[in-house]
């Protein structure tokens, strides 16, 4: 597998980008929805990444600068065929040694709170993230599960 950091211009990865979009439409009324669109993901405090094997799109996800010691997962998904087989496990790491190279002291992240986003949340919580207070923007929301990982 070969992480690299992508300007979002190819089609495979904006289609992952757009079904990602639609499913969270999806799972969560418009005002818990809190995906960046392409645009929100060109934006010079995020730097985002697809996985690939050879030419195979895999996965893709996002590190958002909030400050100088703190950064925000975003838009992690799988593709997916690949789902179950370490794809969004190598990104996170990945993202987490990214943020530990910037001198982070802490990352969170937003994710949803109903049955669909339980694998995303065991994910998180076997990489050391904690349930935490809404951060950045954010408001207390039923839809939403907030957590956070101290570096």
């Amino acid at each position: 597998m070969e992480i690299r950091q992508d300007d979002l211009s190819g089609p495979r990865i904006r289609e992952l980008i757009r079904e990602h979009l639609n499913n969270m439409a999806e799972l969560s009324p418009p005002e818990s929805t809190h995906a960046l669109d392409v645009d929100g993901l060109k934006q010079p405090d995020v730097t985002f990444w697809s996985a690939w094997a050879d030419d195979e799109l895999l996965g893709c996800g996002a590190l958002k600068e909030l400050d100088d010691s703190h950064g925000e997962i975003k838009s992690m998904r799988t593709v997916e065929k690949h789902r179950g087989k370490g794809v969004a496990g190598r990104l996170l790491t990945h993202i987490l040694e990214e943020a530990g190279r910037r001198g982070y002291r802490r990352v969170s992240l937003e994710t949803g709170s109903m049955e669909a986003f339980e694998p995303a949340r065991k994910l998180y919580e076997s990489f050391g993230f904690q349930s935490c207070r809404p951060f950045a923007n954010y408001r207390e929301d039923p839809n939403s599960v907030f957590m956070t990982k101290e570096l």
